[in-house]
C-alpha cells in the first residue's frame, strides 16, 4: 500500500475509533445508570455495548472490511436486545441511551467509507435497521416523531462528514504530489544551471585557454608543454562525452583517468547520473565490471548514451533497461524501452538518427549492432563490441 494511502487509512480508522468509543461510552453511561434499580434488565445491551467499544479498538487494524462489518452487526445486536419484552427501555435515561448510541456511534462507522463509489446503497441499506430498532427499542418512553428525527439527523450528519473527509483527503493528496511535482522540476531546473556553470568554468580554465595560446601561435610557451596541454584537454573533452564531472585538483588542473583501459562500471554510472539529471528513469541489469580499450570503451558508452537520448526523446515513455553481458569474445548491450516503436520494414534504417550515432560507432571498432521494433511494442537495440 502506498503511503498516503496507508496515511489515509491512518487517518478515517483513528477517526472512527475515536467517535465510535466516545459516543458508545455515553451510550453505556446512560444504560448503565438507569439500571440501577433494575440490574436485570440492562445486562445484556451494557455487555453487548462493551463489545461493540472493543469492536471499535480494532476497526483499522487490518486492510478488510471485517471489523466494520463486526462493528456493526454488534451495534444492531444492541438495539435488537433491547427491544426485547425484558429489556424493553422503561424510563426516558435507558431509552435516550439507545437513542444516543443508534444517532451517533452507529453512523460513525460511515466515516470508514470516505472515498468509496458505493457508500450511498451501503448507507442507506445499513441505515433502515437501524431506524426500525431504535423506533421499536423506545417506543414505550420517547415519542417516535423525536426518535426518527433525532437517528435521521446522526446518519445525514455523519454522511456528510464522511464525503467531507474523503474529498478534503483527496485534494490534500492532490495537493501534496502538485508540490512534489514542483519540487522535482526545481531541483532538476537547478541542477542543469549548476552543470552548466561548472561546465562553463571547466572550459575556461582549460580548452580555452589551450585555444587562446594556439590562436596566438603559442608565443611564450614551451612547444612540449603546450602538446601536453593539448593532450589533457582532449582526455577532459572524453570524459565530459562519456557524462562524467571531473573534479578540479587546482586552478586548471583536474582528475582524469587513463586513456588505456577504463572499467566500464564506472563511466556507466556516469551515464545513469547524466540521463537520472535529464529525467529517464534507467534500470541496469547485469555486470558493469569490464575492461576495454580506449577506442572501444568511447564506441560503446557514447552509442549507448545516444540510444537512452533516442528512448528520452521519441519513445514517449520515461523509463528504459538496459542489460549488460559478456562472454570471452564480445561485450553486449540491450537496450529496451516500452514506448511507442516504428515499423523497420517501413523505414529505411540507415536513414534512421542512429546510423551514424550509434550503427557506424560499433563497426567502426569491429562490433555490431542489431534493432528490434514495432508499432506500440516498443524498442530494443543490441550493441555488440569485441573485448
Amino acid at each position: 500500500m502506498a503511503r498516503p494511502d496507508r496515511e489515509r487509512r491512518r487517518l478515517i480508522t483513528r477517526t472512527v475509533r475515536v467517535l465510535g468509543l466516545a459516543f458508545t461510552g455515553c451510550s453505556f453511561v446512560l444504560v448503565a445508570v438507569s439500571g440501577a434499580t433494575a440490574l436485570e434488565r440492562v445486562v445484556m445491551p451494557a455487555i453487548l455495548l462493551i463489545a461493540v467499544g472493543v469492536a471499535f479498538v480494532l476497526v483499522g487494524r487490518g486492510r478488510t472490511w471485517f471489523r466494520p462489518l463486526l462493528t456493526y452487526v454488534l451495534g444492531v445486536l444492541v438495539l435488537a436486545s433491547s427491544c426485547l419484552p425484558a429489556t424493553l427501555p422503561r424510563d426516558e435515561i435507558e431509552a435516550a441511551g439507545i437513542q444516543l448510541f443508534a444517532s451517533t456511534a452507529m453512523p460513525a462507522l460511515l466515516i470508514t467509507l470516505s472515498g468509496q463509489r458505493w457508500r450511498i446503497p451501503v448507507i442507506v441499506g445499513s441505515f433502515l435497521p437501524v431506524v426500525v430498532l431504535t423506533l421499536l427499542a423506545t417506543a414505550q418512553a420517547q415519542p417516535l416523531g423525536l426518535t426518527a428525527l433525532s437517528v435521521v439527523l446522526g446518519w445525514v450528519a455523519f454522511s456528510i462528514v464522511s464525503h467531507w473527509l474523503g474529498a478534503s483527503i483527496d485534494r490534500a493528496s492532490a495537493g501534496i504530489e502538485r508540490l512534489k511535482h514542483a519540487h522535482a522540476g526545481e531541483r532538476l531546473a537547478s541542477e542543469r544551471e549548476a552543470a552548466r556553470r561548472r561546465s562553463a568554468r571547466l572550459l575556461h580554465d582549460t580548452v580555452l585557454a589551450t585555444l587562446t595560446l594556439l590562436a596566438h601561435s603559442g608565443v611564450g610557451v614551451n612547444a612540449a608543454a603546450l602538446r601536453h596541454q593539448a593532450e589533457e584537454d582532449a582526455r577532459l573533452l572524453r570524459q565530459l562525452r562519456l557524462g562524467d564531472s571531473p573534479t578540479p585538483t587546482a586552478s586548471g588542473s583536474y582528475n582524469l583517468e587513463p586513456v588505456a583501459t577504463s572499467d566500464l562500471g564506472h563511466t556507466l554510472e556516469s551515464v545513469k547520473q547524466r540521463f537520472g539529471h535529464l529525467g529517464l528513469e534507467v534500470a541496469w541489469h547485469g555486470t558493469g565490471q569490464i575492461l576495454l580499450r580506449s577506442d572501444v570503451l568511447d564506441a560503446f558508452l557514447l552509442s549507448l548514451s545516444e540510444c537512452l537520448e533516442n528512448v528520452r526523446r521519441h519513445s514517449g515513455v520515461g523509463a528504459a533497461d538496459v542489460t549488460i553481458t559478456e562472454d570471452d569474445t564480445t561485450v553486449r548491450a540491450m537496450v529496451t524501452d516500452e514506448g511507442v516503436g516504428f515499423d523497420l520494414s517501413s523505414v529505411d534504417v540507415e536513414r534512421l538518427g542512429i546510423a551514424e550515432s550509434v550503427m557506424a560507432r560499433i563497426r567502426d571498432v569491429g562490433g555490431n549492432v542489431r534493432l528490434f521494433s514495432a508499432p506500440g511494442s516498443g524498442t530494443t537495440v543490441v550493441l555488440e563490441v569485441p573485448r
